[in-house]
Order: C-alpha cells, then structure tokens, then sequence
C-alpha cells in the first residue's frame, strides 16, 4: 500500500465523517458554544487535535498497518484516541527527520 493510495482513504474517510454528521438545528443556536450541540468550541479543538494526530501519524516512518491503526483509534474514539496515541505511541522512534542535513 503506498503513501498515496493511504492518504486517499483517510480522506475519503474523514470526509465521508463530515457529510454524516448531524446538523446544527435552530434550536440549537441559542446553546452553540457549550458542549451537546454538535460540539461547538470544544470540538473544534477536538477535530484540529485529531487531525494533527492523522497527518502526524501519515507522516512517520510506521508500517502502513500501524498507520491504519492508529488512525482508526483516534477517527472512532476521538478524545480518548487522543490521550492513548499521545501517552502510548512511541512517536520519538518513528519521527521523520526534518530532511536537512546539518552542515559540517
């Protein structure tokens, strides 16, 4: 599975997340910044977390079945998918490098 064919899946993945997701009804915009109507503030948070989580994990040196791993925990668990990846993924043994070499 190529870096490609993966990037394309998890984001027809997240899309497909977004076109499912319940709409925000009017009776619902005089509460739209506390938590229960759609997420509001925290969610926002929440959903820029998971996705720096996705680009993080796409990014490192995993094998493709790890990725897909970890990418399924954070997308069905989003907040506790959070706190496992971050405490238990190792993310110092599978970091990139920046791809600059230093210079002599």
């Amino acid at each position: 599975m190529t870096f490609n064919t993966l990037f394309a899946g998890m984001t027809a993945l997240l899309m497909a997340s977004l076109a499912v997701a319940a709409p925000v009804t009017t009776a619902a915009l005089d509460n739209s910044w506390q938590y229960g109507t759609g997420g509001g503030l925290l969610g926002l948070v929440v959903f820029i977390l998971d996705v720096i989580v996705f680009v993080e994990v796409i990014k490192s040196s995993r094998t493709p079945a790890q990725k897909l791993i970890w990418c399924l925990v954070v997308f069905l668990f989003p907040v506790i998918g959070l706190i496992v990846y971050y405490l238990f993924s190792n993310r110092d043994a599978y970091q990139r490098g920046s791809g600059y070499e230093t210079l002599p």
